[in-house]
């Protein structure tokens, strides 16, 4: 697909909602391609690490969770709140020199803060440790390979924020192919990094050093990327603390809170989780699941809701930051429900049927399973976040997110400590479920009450009818579940009359594998059908938002 040059102010035309829906599918397919291959990096390092079966995958996954946190913190969160408005308008309002400078500037300062940050985290490791996991403690092995992973992983939060930073250089000027294709190199790196190792210990070591080298390679791919568009943003370590940039740093720290409200409760419960042998892995893996539809949607929408509306915004066209808003929570539900119905009704059957084998064990399965469940309902929520958040940071405010964000986590805590007392780690999933609707419910009555956005009744309708759809969906996926073992036997009884044909008796003979893959796909072919039955979705107006418009 190619890619729009950059234009003048006076040229720039406010984007329709076909051009949202048209850079949302290029983040998304992107993004699946990045989540089928994490999804092969999960299947490798399950097998290989397991969960509660030694200490190396809470380790691990330790190791991956901390600077994972503050990137979303420090570079997705802030600079998609401060910078990306603020590029945009400049691009527009004083041209792309100015506008280059600027961001030169800016991550020249993000690198200073996030390189500064990481060299304080290392050098305070051994005693952070104690206060993110602080059930580490009881198990001294644990706890000093939890300090060296993370020690090694932890450089690749510099890299990247100049990733995330340079992302938002490329989607203000119209280029979302390269920024959504980069994260597939983390696990392309991390495979090739763990599939030559043969024991547990040397998996979680090279999959953590794999994980620094391609953040390293990332950072460098757009560095290169962002020069061949012609945007002039070079590499420096030397803050600039100029007039603009002190406006993003005022934007950026509550922007940052606001939008890593969802990460500082999934941090919260791993603080609580790391008392339960296991739990810090069984949590790790939940969150890969819940987390697909968040990038393949929320983040992807997200990413070009942002611009566009904040060029709607800058241009005063109501109108056209009302569609952008419609159209972007419609279209992040059409694809965030089928994911919650499949999470809600199957769980046990998806975590059994992908991931029981060598090092992850039935009950590992059973207990990823019942976190699934609790971060399912969660899941419109989560998603809805990223959709709405943009509304506020479109507009330079950042505040109002961040007050929101601070009630989501001490909603979090309340409820997902209860609930951990009462159920044990399930609990904390509930706790970060509930917080993500309490934080969704201020954000659309703060924006109604404005009178920013408040949804039209044709989408609201549409919301409704997808709710159905998603319903529908649910049932079957729930009623494949139970009959599980009937349609496993099925499919092992093809196996005799295939004997004949190359690899299919070794295909067939995956049966509970080739079961959820086929009930997932079935469940996705029934969902859509009942979009189109129902009238939640018509063919002309799929047509008409995919269709390219010339500029």
């Amino acid at each position: 697909m190619s890619e729009a040059p950059a234009s003048t102010p006076e040229s720039t035309p406010v984007k329709k909602p076909s051009g949202l829906l048209r850079n949302s599918l290029i983040n998304s397919s992107f993004t699946l391609i990045s989540r089928l291959a994490g999804f092969a990096r999960d299947l490798v390092l399950a097998a290989y690490l397991g969960a509660s079966g030694n200490i190396m995958a809470d380790a691990y996954n330790t190791a991956q969770a901390f600077p994972n946190l503050f990137r979303r913190i420090f570079a997705e969160g802030a600079f998609s709140a401060a910078f990306v408005p603020s590029y945009s308008a400049a691009l527009e309002r004083d041209g792309k020199e100015a506008a280059d400078k600027m961001a030169h500037d800016a991550m020249a300062t993000l690198t200073f803060i996030t390189v500064a940050f990481c060299l304080f985290c290392q050098f305070t490791m051994p005693w952070l440790m104690m206060v993110i996991k602080p059930g580490f403690l009881a198990d001294p092995a644990k706890y000093k390979l939890a300090v060296l992973f993370t020690q090694i992983t932890m450089p690749y939060l510099p890299c990247m924020a100049i990733v995330a930073h340079l992302s938002g250089v490329l989607n203000a000027r119209g280029r979302f192919l390269m920024s959504a294709g980069v994260p597939i190199l983390l696990n392309a790196v991390t495979l090739i990094s763990i599939l030559p190792q043969h024991t547990v210990y040397a998996s979680a070591l090279w999959g953590s050093i794999g994980t620094l080298i391609a953040g390293i390679l990332q950072a460098s791919l757009l560095l290169w990327g962002a020069k061949k568009s012609g945007a002039h943003v070079s590499l420096s370590i030397l803050p600039v603390f100029s007039k603009d940039i002190n406006k993003l740093l005022l934007l950026a720290v509550p922007g940052a809170l606001a939008a890593a409200a969802t990460q500082v409760n999934i941090f919260i419960s791993g603080i609580f989780s790391s008392s339960i042998h296991g739990a810090t892995s069984w949590l790790a893996m939940a969150d890969r699941f819940y987390q697909l539809p968040i990038g393949l949607v929320g983040v992807a929408i997200g990413t070009a809701l942002l611009p566009a509306l904040s060029r709607a915004v800058h241009a005063e066209d109501h109108e056209a930051a009302q569609a952008q808003m419609d159209q972007a929570v419609v279209f992040s539900m059409a694809f965030a429900l089928p994911a919650a119905a499949a999470l809600m009704a199957m769980p046990f059957f998806l975590m059994d049927g992908l991931y029981t084998r060598d090092a992850f064990h039935l009950d590992d399965a059973h207990q990823v399973a019942r976190c699934l469940f609790h971060y399912g309902w969660g899941v419109p929520a989560f998603v809805l976040t990223r959709i709405l958040n943009p509304a506020f940071f479109a507009r330079k405010d950042t505040f109002g997110p961040m007050k929101f964000a601070i009630i989501s986590v001490i909603v979090n805590l309340s409820v997902g400590l209860t609930m951990f007392k009462l159920i044990g780690t399930a609990g904390l999933a509930i706790g970060t479920s509930a917080a993500a609707w309490v934080n969704v419910a201020l954000m659309v009555f703060t924006l109604a009450k404005r009178k920013t956005w408040i949804i039209t009744p044709k989408a609201f309708r549409t919301l409704l009818l997808l709710l159905l759809c998603g319903l529908g969906m649910a049932a079957f996926c729930g009623l494949s579940s139970f009959e599980r073992p009937l349609i496993q036997g099925a499919i092992g009884s093809v196996v005799p009359y295939v004997r004949a044909i190359p690899l299919l008796p070794v295909i067939f003979s995956h049966t509970k594998e080739i079961a959820v893959l086929g009930v997932c796909f079935a469940g996705l072919f029934l969902y859509i059908g009942l979009l189109f039955i129902t009238g939640a979705i018509k063919p002309r107006e799929l047509k008409a938002v995919l269709r390219r418009r010339s500029a």
